[in-house]
């Protein structure tokens, strides 16, 4: 009796010729290179360094492109925005100590956003290893020690022979739902010692699927098909597993109102009537969700900016779906389904009993009405300036260009207020929260897509930790529009500190002209003014190639209503 798992596929006689004859000057850097392109990947982000050159120079003898950062953070940073774009693992090359804990930051946004980033290490030679204090250069007494609290999975190689293996089982780790960041390393003389084993000529590393368990979702479908009154928090779940359609099925068929994330940006339709769009970090919207006697939650945890921060308490029923099992039930009491978005909103589409319009035409009003209350709200607190500029921003984008946000002001209006017009459009770095995302991630997504302009957003103070990739927009000629918009230090602190303890402190920042400084790297750079952004944005956007616009501009916050019940 034969079964499936004992077929094996048979070598051509060609297949069999090359791998007794492998060209010669291969080291072992080239079985890497060689198998990531099999596994599919075109592009890899990175940084050289000394332990790492094996793979650099066997970078040249490959098909794969190079795109090089001038820092590792930000590399990190822009194969992040490379896996959310593309939907495949962006491979990220750094070397050892200091270069790989640089990306520790960058791989933390990665796990918190669910993208999938293969991080690739050199380490020290391995004679060294096993923390004997030999004092090479980088040294690390454990080096994956410092990876294992961030990334998914870490893989360590000690032979060539165990490049191929590591890498394609890293690959299927960070694919595999959730998303996330993986870590491979490879001492330096494994890296560079020449090889005889067999080119890499191909990969097999699908990722396992998550379905959901079938009498979980019988009774889900059972509770929404009776709910009176259901709602629905889309999270950056149903974004990564491309469930935005099935979302929008299941909200008509059941009339059920829905609120993206942050992290959700773009899963519901903006304009449809059953969106509550994104205010969740909202007292009005907060309230309406309370209310509902089934809630399904999917694709979040609930966590701090999903559920205005850790005020919302839900008095219904919640089902939640979620892929990371960590996070199930892990804020609120519900009926925990660990699965895929998109598998089991499709389970959901299958068994719910379908709501005839007419039992609850309320529900389209009963939106309206909480986004009338909303808007009532903000316009109490004369912020027109803030709204006009994030109205020119979203005029001056295309409604196709995805657009990527660092920790600033204007970005958390974005979370809010802005329209991503599509599930994928909108990234920010609200998953860790660190500074310096914006401009780094929108080279990686114009790498991933040259056709479509990108527009980064950031702050002047998160701008001063991407100015170095300046010269890395105009090297690789990528067409990323960054918009910066400078209030002379770090904005929200700012207003923080003056609330907390009347006066901030080590908040004003000097800085230096950033408009001369984009131009010194052959960037060109505009000043622009709230009333001419939507000008200058849109003639940058159209214009191919890297640019910089400065705003100089003092933003305020609309005020927080988990602080009290408004």
């Amino acid at each position: 009796m034969t079964h499936d798992h004992d077929l094996v596929l048979r070598p051509t006689q060609a297949q069999i010729a090359a791998a007794l004859n492998p060209p010669a000057g291969r080291n072992g850097g080239d079985l890497v290179v060689e198998t990531l392109a099999g596994l599919g990947a075109t592009t890899v982000f990175g940084l050289p360094g000394q332990h790492a050159l094996g793979m650099f120079d066997a970078l040249r003898r490959s098909s794969l492109r190079y795109i090089g950062l001038r820092v590792e953070n930000n590399a990190g940073f822009a194969a992040d925005a490379y896996g959310r774009i593309t939907g495949e693992a962006a491979p990220l090359l750094l070397s050892t100590g200091p270069g790989a804990l640089t990306s520790l930051a960058a791989l933390q946004e990665a796990a918190a956003a669910s993208a999938p980033v293969l991080a690739i290490s050199s380490q020290i030679p391995t004679a060294g290893l096993g923390g004997g204090r030999h004092g090479y250069l980088h040294e690390l007494p454990d080096q994956a020690a410092s990876f294992r609290g961030v990334v998914k999975s870490v893989h360590t190689v000690r032979t060539q022979s165990q490049i191929p293996s590591a890498i394609e089982a890293a690959w299927k780790s960070a694919l595999t739902v959730p998303h996330g960041p993986v870590w491979v390393e490879i001492p330096q003389d494994v890296l560079l010692a020449q090889t005889l084993i067999p080119v890499v000529t191909g990969g097999d590393a699908f990722p396992e699927e998550l379905p959901p368990r079938p009498e979980l979702t019988a009774v889900a479908a059972d509770l929404l098909s009776k709910a009176a009154r259901p709602a629905i928090i889309a999270g950056g779940g149903v974004v990564r597993s491309d469930a935005s359609g099935k979302l929008r099925q299941l909200a008509e068929l059941l009339q059920a109102p829905v609120v993206t994330t942050p992290g959700g940006k773009g899963a519901f339709p903006w304009t449809h009537p059953l969106s509550l769009q994104s205010w969740i970090e909202d007292r009005h919207t907060t309230d309406f969700l309370e209310d509902a006697d089934v809630l399904l939650v999917v694709g979040s945890g609930l966590g701090e900016l999903s559920s205005n921060y850790h005020t919302f308490k839900p008095r219904g029923r919640v089902i939640q779906i979620e892929a990371d099992l960590g996070k199930l039930e892990s804020n609120h009491p519900a009926l925990g389904i660990h699965a895929d978005a998109r598998l089991a909103l499709q389970a959901l589409l299958e068994t719910v009993e379908p709501v005839v319009e007419r039992a609850r035409p309320e529900a389209a009003e009963r939106v309206r009405e909480v986004l009338t209350k909303v808007a009532d709200r903000i316009a109490s607190q004369e912020l027109t300036l803030e709204q006009e500029v994030l109205a020119s921003v979203r005029r001056a984008l295309p409604a196709d260009s995805p657009s990527f946000w660092d920790m600033t002001i204007l970005a958390y209006w974005a979370w809010s207020a802005f329209d991503a017009k599509g599930p994928n459009h909108m990234h920010s770095a609200q998953g860790a929260g660190g500074l310096g995302y914006g401009f780094p991630a929108a080279l990686g997504a114009a790498a991933a897509d040259p056709t479509r302009p990108v527009l980064a957003v950031s702050g002047d103070g998160g701008a001063l930790y991407s100015i170095a990739e300046l010269a890395t927009a105009r090297q690789y000629d990528l067409n990323v529009t960054w918009l910066i918009v400078d209030d002379g230090g770090y904005g929200i602190l700012r207003e923080y500190m003056t609330d907390a303890f009347g006066e901030p402190t080590a908040t004003e920042l000097t800085r230096p002209d950033y408009v001369a400084l984009a131009e010194s790297f052959g960037v060109p750079g505009v000043r622009t003014s709230p009333e001419t952004l939507e000008a200058d944005l849109t003639k940058a956007l159209s214009t191919p190639g890297p640019s910089v616009v400065l705003l100089p501009a003092v933003l305020r916050m609309f005020a927080a209503t988990h602080l009290d019940s408004d």
